[in-house]
């Protein structure tokens, strides 16, 4: 098998005729080998060993001759001279990308682009595709919390990856983006489409009387038809087609400060639909009354007045778990840390419980975590009712594991499930919707009790940095940002009680005052039966007023 040995690398004929006596390639002896033109050619040169010492080369065949072959080895030595002779980390990146180029059979890069990214600290590789660069950035995201991670994931497992993931990176732009969503909002309306469908189908049967056997075939009929119906699925709203362009515009910020993209970021400059977060609205008597006619929520978080409030915890008086509805209530915790308070966090005498950690739900498994915000790790003080509850519940805890024996679960939490066990957040959000459903109040979301709480303190005066504070918030501005709505019911219902504490005379009176004033000769007629020819003086306007 004849060969060339240039400089820094070997250029090499070999053929794959066989021997047909033996069946063995015949190798060096191959008769044929005196045609330059028979067989391929074939290049190979050492590259800088792996980080862990092992060794690798550049291998590379299928050329017609040794000229094409000599060219592809001297664009291999070419792009291995580029670094410096002391820039081991150069030499190690340019070895790594002649490693992918061979593996992958794809084309040597071009030599000046390749200088460019070496001096820039960009990638060498430009081929890199959307896919394979949000799986390396969302393993880097692993460390946060469990729901920042879900959430990512979501976006770039259901919605990045199938419309975008096969294209470079490199290659990404603002009409791919455009695409993406395009396709959303299409796929949104067969959604909508089909949900319609199964709900009509689903209305019919309910309507479809039992009796009668044609009856019988129709429902039958009807309940075969539904099976293949697409079952009922959510919209991607459009507050959620912002969060998937934030997942998009934080990966590919990533990879521009690591320099393995030039500093474009096309998520920047994709224009969608404003999106818009639901407003907190108060349950008033009115919208109570237009709830029971017609089963519309006004809006999706809705807040109990103090009276629903006391209403509901009147009805779970005495209930195992009433002092985490009254903390819930009172003090806004979140879901997963009114589940998951410790007791090495309660204090008697300070009267005081820290928000270290929660529960939060991974699917339908239950984790521990932090809060949701480093916010969130707080100290909530307590009133002496719910210390009160706190240690009845103690006492009913011991009582629980004297019951249960070697059966007992030690979770260390306050509020547990009757063997020890962890409360399930999702269970609790089932059990607060019976209970709101027994109290015969209005619907809320177990969350919508933490707006609740904010309300509750916002009318009782409370400065609205405590009541962020208490609440865990960032900043004072959330608050105000979420419960803004909330605030102008409280700022109309202040000047209406304003109004009420100056004392004034009935409209109807105040108008007959005024038109006997113009019109001093002629006589009036006040509520209270009194009439004046004159002008009034003080005396006859007291009686007007009476």
């Amino acid at each position: 098998m004849p060969s060339t040995t240039t400089s820094g690398g070997t250029v090499t004929r070999r053929c794959s005729c066989r021997n047909p006596e033996t069946g063995k390639n015949y190798g060096k002896s191959c008769p044929k080998l005196t045609n330059r033109r028979h067989g391929n050619w074939s290049i190979r040169h050492e590259l800088t060993n792996r980080p862990d010492g092992t060794r690798r080369e550049f291998r590379r065949s299928g050329f017609e001759s040794s000229t094409e072959a000599t060219k592809e080895l001297s664009k291999v030595r070419a792009l291995l001279a580029i670094p410096d002779e002391d820039d081991p980390a150069g030499h190690l990146a340019i070895s790594e990308m002649l490693e992918s180029c061979a593996k992958n059979k794809e084309p040597l890069p071009d030599y000046d682009e390749t200088r460019r990214r070496l001096a820039a600290g960009q990638a060498l590789n430009p081929k890199m595709l959307v896919a394979e660069w949000l799986d390396l950035w969302l393993g880097g995201k692993k460390r946060l919390r469990v729901s920042g991670y879900k959430r990512y994931d979501v976006d770039v497992r259901v919605h990045l990856k199938p419309h975008l993931g096969e294209i470079r990176l490199d290659k990404l732009n603002v009409p791919h983006l455009d695409r993406m969503f395009d396709a959303i909002n299409e796929a949104n309306i067969e959604i909508q489409e089909q949900n319609a469908q199964r709900r009509a189908a689903l209305d019919e049967l309910k309507a479809i009387p039992w009796k009668g056997l044609e009856n019988r075939a129709r429902r039958k009929w009807l309940k075969s038809a539904i099976d293949q119906m697409p079952p009922f699925r959510r919209v991607t709203s459009v507050n959620t087609q912002h969060h998937i362009k934030a997942t998009l515009r934080a990966a590919l910020n990533t990879a521009i400060a690591q320099r393995i993209i030039p500093n474009y970021n096309p998520a920047e400059h994709v224009e969608l639909e404003p999106g818009t977060k639901p407003k907190a609205l108060v349950w008033t008597d009115e919208r109570v009354a237009r709830w029971r006619a017609t089963g519309e929520k006004p809006s999706p978080v809705m807040v109990w007045t103090p009276e629903q409030t006391g209403t509901f915890l009147d009805h779970v008086f005495g209930d195992r778990l009433e002092g985490m509805w009254r903390m819930i209530a009172f003090r806004g915790l979140r879901r997963g840390e009114g589940c998951g308070p410790r007791w090495v966090d309660y204090s008697k005498k300070n009267r005081s419980l820290e928000i270290a950690t929660q529960l939060v739900q991974d699917g339908w498994q239950v984790l521990e975590g932090l809060p949701k915000t480093n916010s969130g790790i707080r100290s909530v003080a307590l009133d002496d009712e719910t210390v009160e509850l706190i240690e009845q519940r103690r006492i009913a805890q011991e009582e629980e594991k004297r019951k249960w024996g070697d059966a007992w679960k030690d979770t260390g939490r306050i509020f547990t499930e009757e063997d020890g066990s962890l409360l399930h957040p999702g269970r609790i959000s089932d059990l607060f919707d019976r209970l709101v459903a027994e109290a015969d109040l209005p619907p809320i979301r177990l969350h919508d009790l933490r707006h609740g709480a904010a309300t509750l303190m916002l009318a009782a005066g409370v400065d609205i940095k405590v009541v962020s504070e208490t609440l865990g918030h960032s900043d004072s501005r959330i608050t105000r940002d979420i419960y803004q709505s909330v605030l102008d019911d409280l700022a109309h219902a202040a000047a209406a009680a304003v109004v009420k504490l100056v004392p004034r005379a009935p409209r109807a009176v105040r108008s007959a005052i005024e038109q006997h004033a113009a019109r001093p000769t002629a006589p009036i007629k006040a509520a209270s039966g009194c009439t004046c020819s004159c002008r009034c003086g003080a005396s006859d306007r007291q009686t007007l007023t009476a």
